[in-house]
């Protein structure tokens, strides 16, 4: 790309200025957005810190770029339908890559309803994508948030813990070859399948808490409880995906650790009253993990677990 316009005019090829949640859209000093309350977040996406080019291909960085936020759209029980999207683009990148990458952007963007609303653009030594997401309220016309679990309330999960983990750890040590020996794990690093429609039976079902999973379950669920909470995890080896299983094995690690401190798992977590266990029992794919307990501190199986997922600043 030889310059700005090149980039504006990409983008306009796979993102419609024209959307049902837009006043105002692309081209103005600020995009405006057509609702009475959002949810926002935001997430940083930098090369060498969350992804590497030896294994990602520019599809997979501007799918994942976009599917984290959608993620935690999803975990509000909310309705993604906007967002912003800044682009930190080296100079080694040539056009080829970046029409890769905006084509997988803006299909999880179309399947999503997602509206491309703005953003900015500069060189810079590393390619970075930073996104701001917005999303409205679900059916219910409210947000979930955590920290609302009382003891006693069932925990669970809808999607695979450990499993993205996994594959991170093999393409670190195998490179593209990991694709091959576990294409699950690779996938759920590389694609992550953000649950938003889950999330919004979620939310239509009474869930008191929820999040998404994406620093492993070890570290978010006292996120998800707050300090004061804690809980009684039942979680059996055989509930496990079979790639966990596999490269559990291979590094000579228990299964269950793996999938404890897995990261990036973009697993939707959360919390629900026992009286509300027949309504959310018909959600795809959920597990109940066991119950929240009234003093703060992790029990998994009966025996204390006290090991930490990812830190951001951890070394």
């Amino acid at each position: 790309m030889k310059s700005e316009e090149q980039f504006l005019e990409l983008i306009d090829t796979y993102f419609p200025r024209d959307h049902e949640f837009l006043k105002l859209g692309r081209g103005d000093d600020c995009a405006i957005l057509a609702a009475n309350e959002y949810c926002v977040s935001s997430d940083l996406f930098i090369e060498d810190v969350h992804f590497r080019r030896d294994y990602f291909s520019a599809a997979d960085i501007g799918y994942k770029a976009l599917a984290v936020n959608i993620s935690d759209i999803a975990a509000m029980g909310a309705k993604p339908v906007a967002f912003s999207l800044d682009l930190m683009a080296p100079a080694d990148l040539d056009n080829g890559f970046w029409d890769e990458f905006f084509k997988s952007m803006s299909m999880l963007a179309r399947q999503s309803g997602l509206a491309l609303a703005g953003g900015d653009l500069s060189r810079a030594d590393k390619l970075g994508v930073s996104i701001t997401i917005f999303g409205v309220a679900g059916g219910s016309g409210t947000f979930i948030s955590r920290g609302n679990a009382s003891p006693d309330d069932l925990l669970f999960i809808v999607g695979d813990i450990g499993l993205a983990r996994s594959g991170l750890m093999a393409l670190e040590a195998t490179g593209v070859a990991a694709r091959e020996v576990l294409p699950a794990a690779v996938m759920a690093h590389l694609r992550p399948k953000p649950k938003v429609m889950i999330g919004t039976l979620l939310n239509a079902a009474g869930v008191t808490s929820l999040m998404d999973l994406s620093d492993g379950l070890a570290r978010d669920l006292p996120r998800l409880l707050g300090p004061e909470r804690g809980a009684d995890l039942t979680i059996e080896e055989t509930t496990l995906h079979g790639n966990v299983l596999s490269f559990a094995q291979t590094i000579g690690t228990a299964p269950l650790e793996v999938a404890m401190l897995g990261g990036e798992d973009y697993a939707l977590l959360g919390a629900v009253s026992p009286d509300a266990l027949d309504k959310v029992g018909s959600v795809p794919g959920l597990k109940i993990i066991g119950t929240v307990t009234e003093s703060a501190g992790i029990t998994l199986n009966g025996a204390p677990f006290t090991a930490t997922g990812f830190d951001h600043f951890g070394k």
